[in-house]
């Protein structure tokens, strides 16, 4: 498997952004968990305990949909940042009434144990901004069972491209780090031990009415993480400046004469196959991975 890490993320502007983020779920987090939880209706087995990896920013509303999806199911939240995980403990925790009445299981917070790994993980909106996306991969895979299955969305490359090209005409640094093809996502998982990706995408448009409610939609979402970005904070001037140029360039007469942005969304499944025995002479298998082993069948996750 790579080491490689992706070439445009500044490992260190990608740690202090997700120390910082808002502990809030941006709006298009929300309308892209809701199209993702909509893809599960293709699964062919509910799973009964499912994993949602950092909702907090990927989505609170989300979450819900998921619950709803699979009241029966054991939930598990996790959230990577500890100034994240107080604010999920009181916006998904319940109280004893509410989960008799609701959905029967408290949710469990933290990551599952040996032999408690779930069948499904839920990622949304989260891959595109990790510094080191094969050891994110990494865990994800261990916090399945075998024959689980992960959904997750991110980015695309696609993203942002009239402000990265804006930037481009200026003579500006980057706009924004790269985001990576779904093709290249999908071989990534396969190194990181997945199996049978399955990768999709979309383009979704924002139109904004003013370029100050485009930059804080932006601020929101995330922050520039390229390692060749601006050294500094910018003046007054530049700020003008910018907000001329996103003012005369993004205004497009088939969207009313509003600001318009492209997103590129990637969705992606991928399940946690066997584990594979190296042939030789004499192979030695851990026993919970024999005891997977033997099972019958497995859930590939697609109706």
């Amino acid at each position: 498997m790579s080491t490689a890490l992706p070439p445009t993320i500044d490992p260190i502007a990608a740690a202090r952004w997700q120390a910082r983020a808002p502990a809030a779920s941006p709006w298009l987090h929300e309308e892209v968990a809701r199209r993702m939880e909509q893809r599960l209706q293709w699964m062919a087995k509910p799973p009964t305990s499912w994993l949602d990896w950092a909702p907090v920013r990927g989505g609170l509303q989300g979450h819900g949909l998921v619950a709803e999806r699979y009241p029966q199911a054991q939930r598990w939240v996790h959230e990577p940042q500890p100034q994240h995980a107080e604010v999920a403990r009181k916006a998904l925790g319940k109280s004893w009434w509410d989960v008799q009445r609701w959905s029967g299981k408290q949710p469990r917070f933290g990551l599952p144990a040996v032999g408690e790994e779930v069948q499904m993980l839920w990622a949304n909106m989260h891959l595109h901004q990790a510094a080191d996306p094969q050891a994110l991969l990494a865990q994800w895979l261990k916090a399945l069972a075998v024959d689980g299955f992960v959904m997750f969305s991110c980015l695309g490359p696609d993203t942002a491209q009239e402000l990265h090209a804006l930037y481009q005409k200026a003579g500006w640094p980057p706009a924004g780090h790269s985001f990576t093809d779904m093709h290249d996502l999908g071989d990534m998982m396969v190194q990181g031990g997945f199996a049978e990706p399955v990768m999709d995408m979309e383009h979704i448009t924002l139109t904004f009415a003013t370029p100050e409610r485009l930059l804080q939609e932006l601020r929101e979402l995330g922050c520039n993480l390229h390692p060749q970005r601006f050294a500094g904070l910018r003046g007054k001037a530049w700020r003008r400046e910018l907000l001329a140029q996103l003012d005369g360039l993004l205004r497009v007469k088939e969207q009313d004469g509003q600001l318009a942005l492209t997103f590129e969304v990637v969705y992606g499944h991928a399940y946690k196959p066997m584990p594979r025995v190296r042939a030789s002479g004499e192979s030695m298998v851990a026993l919970d991975d024999m005891k997977a082993m033997l099972r019958q069948g497995r859930n590939t996750g697609l109706r």
